[in-house]
C-alpha cells in the first residue's frame, strides 16, 4: 500500500467521523487543525481507522502519536507484514 493511498483513505475516515467534507489531512495535520477533533472523538477516529485498515493499534502507539503522518506511518508498517 502506499503513502497516497493511505492518505486518500484516511481522508476518507477523517470526513466521515468529523462529518466535514473540507477536510484534507497531510501528515503535519494534528487536533489543533481539525475544529471538533477532541478526546471524546479522537477516540472515535482511532476506531474508524482501526476499521478502515483493519487492524489495532496499540495503547502506547495511541498515545505517542503527534501528528496524522505518525498515524500513516503506523499503517503502513503493518501493512507490509
Amino acid at each position: 500500500m502506499t503513502t497516497n493511498e493511505i492518505f486518500t483513505r484516511l481522508n476518507k475516515v477523517f470526513r466521515d467521523v468529523f462529518d466535514d467534507d473540507t477536510i484534507r489531512v497531510t501528515p503535519n495535520t494534528t487536533a489543533d487543525d481539525i475544529e471538533d477533533w477532541d478526546s471524546l472523538e479522537h477516540i472515535t477516529l482511532i476506531s474508524a481507522v482501526e476499521k478502515e485498515f483493519g487492524m489495532k493499534f496499540k495503547m502506547g502507539e495511541i498515545s505517542s502519536m503527534k501528528n496524522v503522518g505518525e498515524m500513516a506511518n503506523i499503517v503502513a508498517a503493518r501493512a507490509k507484514r
